[in-house]
């Protein structure tokens, strides 16, 4: 009996060490849980009247669930990619197509984009290869009256259209004689080998014993700056010759009195009569005073007269 009592007393101590110490003693299989209250109903569990337990709220049976701050930080998003922050270069613009023919240009299909144009009636004056304002003024006016852009410039729509339009030019259409009629020559004219230059016509003859061999326009010098007229001789020739005085290109030159020739004139060929010389003979068609530069000699005659 005493052996007993010893024996109890003994566990009861034992029991009381170990809660004492915060130790937790695993129960037996099938035994009750140290978190369980006497009766079942778990540590921290609120015990309803009529001794059923509830589930135990947060508050009641544990702390809140602190996650680290930088669990709760929300990361930042994915560092855009190069197509995303930089908007996409636009592609460049192809360049404009380049004229077939524009102002500057020298060609026989100059020619006869201006044998076409007088075709239609919006140049009005013989061809002469030279593409200058009065060209680029007749293109933009066939261009506006056919609803394309009046540039000026010749276009590949431009001149099919022109081709769908018009008829090839025949040659006299491309070269003819001269754009005003030839004057009735001066009677100093119809001996020898004479340049006859009509002011009145505004026309050079190249003729050779009264048959006039080739004609073209020709244009003269301003009142202030006038054309000499009279009988005169070609005293000397310059193929490449350019003014010391002006400093201008007067290619073909032949020198009939003093520093006045006859000679060839892009100015001439690309405004027309809107201009003047400074006293010498114009000519604007390039390959005819290139012939007659070549038939002419050193001593011929040149007569001006009206």
């Amino acid at each position: 009996m005493l052996r007993t009592s010893a024996l109890r007393a003994g566990l009861a101590t034992a029991a009381v060490l170990a809660v004492s110490v915060g130790c937790t003693v695993r129960p037996a299989d099938g035994g009750p849980s140290a978190d369980a209250k006497p009766g079942g109903a778990p540590v921290g569990a609120r015990v309803t009247p009529g001794g059923e337990s509830a589930e135990p709220s947060p508050t009641e049976s544990e702390e809140p669930s602190a996650r680290p701050a930088a669990d709760r930080t929300t990361l930042p998003p994915p560092a855009p990619t190069p197509s995303e922050s930089t908007p996409a270069a636009e592609p460049e613009p192809e360049p404009e197509p380049k004229p077939l023919m524009a102002s500057g240009d020298e060609s026989e299909r100059v020619r006869e984009l201006q044998a076409r144009l007088r075709q239609t009636g919006h140049f009005d004056r013989a061809p002469t290869g030279y593409y200058g304002s009065v060209t680029t003024a007749a293109v933009a006016s066939f261009q506006t009256g056919h609803g394309l852009e009046p540039t000026g410039g010749t276009d590949a729509v431009t001149w099919e259209r022109l081709l769908a339009l018009t008829d090839r030019p025949t040659r006299d259409e491309l070269r003819p004689p001269t754009t005003r009629p030839v004057a009735e020559p001066d009677p100093r004219c119809l001996k020898g080998r004479v340049m006859c230059i009509s002011k009145n016509s505004r026309t050079l003859s190249w003729m050779v014993d009264g048959t006039v061999r080739a004609s073209m326009d020709v244009r003269f010098g301003s009142q202030y700056t006038p054309t000499r007229e009279g009988t005169f001789t070609v005293g000397w020739k310059s193929r490449h010759h350019v003014s010391t005085l002006y400093d201008t290109p007067m290619p073909y030159a032949m020198f009939f009195s003093g520093g006045q020739a006859v000679h060839y004139s892009a100015d001439f060929a690309a405004r027309g009569y809107t201009g003047a010389s400074h006293g010498c003979v114009n000519v604007r068609d390039e390959p005819k005073i290139a012939r007659l530069f070549d038939e002419v000699r050193t001593g011929d005659k040149v007569v001006i007269y009206w």
